[in-house]
């Protein structure tokens, strides 16, 4: 994969492809409205998306026809062995959903970053959405070492709950043997022997919904959780679904 990825979709293909003009920025920053619900002052500017591209960042975009149906960015990052690529937002329109638009967001980034030489992409989830986990885990081959508390502060997006953004860090290795087995197809890895568990209720969206303390409640049962296993060294390296509950599994990594 290269500039551009297509799937079909009915009748017409998606296509995902570099974000370049000035209306596609600022299309990208309409779709957080939509998808967020953000008010306006936690939106990422249309100005954001101009450097991020100039910069070593990446603005990528997913176009139903002509219609922009969901976006990507990132933005360069610097730590102690490297650089490495923040992937800060990713969103898809809710019609667009459960139809791999997400999945070719992310490996048109991945196929960016393999050709300059970047091994790294991280980005932040919330670990109470155990779907979204699961395709970071499972079908893209990420592995969480590090939980923030509060990342982003109490936002004004109906999705977060009023709860404090509390965040996994995902790490994406897009060249190493866990990442081509998953994404690439290529020999399996086998997964390190899973030592611990933490449960996410398969129903909490309607319980951040209905019963806000009770949401705050296991958010911080999980939150202690996280803490806890990664203090021992221990790294989540897969995510298992049922209909009560979402598991993360923790591992120990060589």
């Amino acid at each position: 994969m290269t500039d551009a990825a297509a799937r079909q979709r009915g009748d017409t293909a998606i296509t995902v492809r570099p974000l370049t003009a000035e209306a596609e920025f600022h299309g990208a920053v309409d779709l957080q409205k939509q998808i967020w619900g953000f008010d306006d002052i936690e939106l990422l500017p249309m100005r954001l998306f101009i450097v991020a591209t100039k910069v070593g960042g990446q603005a990528f975009g997913a176009f139903d026809g002509n219609r922009m149906i969901g976006f990507c960015l990132a933005i360069p990052g610097l730590k102690a062995g490297g650089s490495y690529l923040h992937s800060h937002m990713l969103g898809v329109m809710p019609e667009y959903r459960d139809s791999g638009v997400g999945r070719l967001l992310k490996l048109a980034q991945r196929a960016d970053a393999l050709a300059r030489g970047i091994k790294l992409v991280e980005w932040t989830f919330d670990p109470l959405e155990i779907k979204n986990a699961y395709f970071n885990m499972e079908r893209l081959g990420t592995i969480v070492r590090r939980y923030v508390r509060n990342q982003y502060g109490t936002t004004t997006s109906p999705l977060h709950g009023g709860l404090p953004t509390d965040r996994c860090v995902a790490e994406w290795w897009i060249a190493s043997p866990r990442v081509k087995a998953i994404v690439d197809g290529g020999e399996s890895v086998a997964r390190p022997e899973i030592v611990e568990r933490i449960a996410v209720p398969a129903d909490i969206a309607t319980i951040r919904r209905e019963e806000p303390k009770r949401a705050r409640q296991i958010q911080q049962e999980i939150s202690k959780g996280f803490e806890t296993h990664f203090s021992r060294e221990l790294a989540v390296v897969g995510v298992e679904r049922a209909p009560d509950a979402g598991v993360y599994l923790f591992g120990k990594l060589k």
